[in-house]
């Protein structure tokens, strides 16, 4: 019932910066986390950062002096700001939202969005 849609994402010289937007939609009143993976060849998905609803959030902890999450509850998207790009930040950079809520209960349901590329060049 949720499907998350991401965007931003594309080539950069090592040193900048891009923004990554994934927006979610659906029949649901909340969702409790959402975050971002990425996923390198050859590698296997790791975890970003991550965000709950009331703003807690959880960071890689090699990425968190780089990297910002933030998440607009009202227009059901967050967002990464990724500065100070490196090549070894090239991957598939994936949504993930997980404890989909209605006005009355709230459901272990994840899903990912498709995914989008991030390529650094040096």
């Amino acid at each position: 019932q949720v499907q998350l849609v991401e965007s931003g994402g594309g080539l950069v010289q090592a040193g900048g910066s891009l923004r990554l937007s994934c927006a979610a939609s659906g029949t649901f009143y909340s969702i409790n986390a959402m975050g971002w993976y990425r996923q390198a060849p050859g590698k296997q998905r790791e975890l970003v950062a991550a965000i709950t609803s009331g703003g807690s959030t959880n960071y890689a902890a090699t990425l968190k002096d780089r990297f910002t999450i933030s998440r607009d509850n009202a227009k059901n998207t967050v967002y990464l700001q990724m500065n100070s790009l490196r090549p070894e930040d090239t991957a598939v950079y994936y949504c993930h939202a997980e404890g989909i809520c209605s006005r009355s209960e709230c459901l272990e349901y994840a899903t990912w969005g498709q995914g989008t590329q991030v390529t650094v060049s040096s």
